[in-house]
């Protein structure tokens, strides 16, 4: 894997999102800025890694990068502006919280909306190819994930703390059983059709 999509670039930030596909919750975005001797064995795409792994990267991502910020867009957000959309929205809240000023914009994905005036590049499966964007998925990913678990607490029914609002059978089930509430994405299709 190489560290940065743009060699060019004096400052590249890394941008993922985490929760696209998911029935409740916020999509949430990281940012990350790397410094040019970044090295960190093992770092890949989140989905790629356990959920001990993505914890302890995310403690040394947190240590070593330049800078970093999360981002969230929230469900009546998202059935709003529809998902995509949402995930720019995150995306670009993340971005607002990087203090440093950076040139370049490295985004997983096939696709985003521009930020400020600032130069950027879309990479498929980019969370595999470069280190820069592989730490902000791992940001993105433990930001949703700890977010979800502390939000089951208000909202036991769901399971949050197992399924994090993703589309499981048993979160459906559950969706069928207790109805959905206002962390659900009413936009989305909650129950598969009979």
């Amino acid at each position: 894997m190489e560290l940065f999509a743009n060699n060019k670039a004096q400052l590249e930030v890394g941008v993922d999102e985490a929760g696209r596909g998911c029935l409740a919750g916020p999509v949430v975005a990281a940012a990350a800025i790397l410094p040019k001797d970044f090295i960190l064995e093992g770092l890949d795409d989140s989905k790629k890694l356990t959920e001990r792994q993505r914890e302890t990267f995310e403690i040394q991502i947190k240590e070593k990068a330049l800078a970093y910020g999360i981002g969230f867009a929230w469900p009546d957000e998202i059935d709003q502006i529809n998902i995509l959309n949402a995930s720019f929205l995150a995306m670009h809240r993340a971005l607002e919280e990087i203090s440093l000023s950076f040139d370049f914009i490295a985004v997983d994905g096939n696709r985003f909306k521009p930020y400020k005036d600032i130069l950027h590049g879309c990479f498929i499966k980019g969370d595999a190819k470069f280190l820069s964007i592989a730490a902000a998925s791992v940001l993105a990913k433990t930001a949703r994930d700890r977010y979800m678990v502390e939000l089951s607490k208000d909202y036991p029914n769901y399971l949050w703390q197992q399924n994090k609002g993703y589309p499981t059978q048993k979160h459906r089930e559950l969706i069928g059983l207790h109805g959905s509430c206002q962390m659900h994405r009413k936009s989305f299709r909650l129950l598969k059709q009979l």
